[in-house]
């Protein structure tokens, strides 16, 4: 599915126009998900809703939502490419996400990050209410070569 988002970026959750490579290679960067494999990356993208935003054709910005399309989501591995930073296309990406009809109705929508809390927050999302309440097992060096 294609959104016309506006005249010069659009959205698509078509997974066969995602340049997985280009996706691979940024977040095998990124401080979340440094040194993922390729395959690692692969089986994320079949097992998600994605969303690909493309200018004129190149995709510059990507992000995913594992979810069960009931009651929960997990809004993962959102960037977009850092030429086109600062023109608001994560504000497009997180628009169409959130009014996407698969994800409507959900209970909760979670996401972790960093650094971008007052993006987020322009959304709607919040920090954690009650956060002992959230579990986790965390690996943050899951994807890291052996020594």
């Amino acid at each position: 599915m294609t959104i016309a988002t506006n005249p010069e970026y659009e959205v698509s959750t078509d997974i066969a126009r995602l340049n997985v490579a280009m996706i691979h290679e940024f977040l095998s960067r990124s401080y979340w998900a440094r040194n993922i494999p390729l395959s690692v990356v692969e089986k994320s993208i079949r097992h998600s809703l994605c969303f690909g935003v493309y200018r004129a054709g190149q995709q510059v910005g990507f992000a995913r939502v594992i979810t069960d399309f009931a009651t929960f989501g997990y809004l993962a591995d959102v960037f977009v490419v850092p030429e086109h930073r600062g023109h608001g296309v994560s504000k497009i990406l997180l628009r169409v996400i959130l009014d996407h009809p698969h994800l409507q109705g959900l209970r909760r929508l979670l996401l972790a990050t960093h650094d971008a809390h007052g993006l987020y927050a322009q959304f709607g999302f919040q920090a954690l209410v009650s956060p002992a309440d959230f579990m986790s097992i965390h690996r943050p060096g899951v994807y890291a070569p052996p020594n």
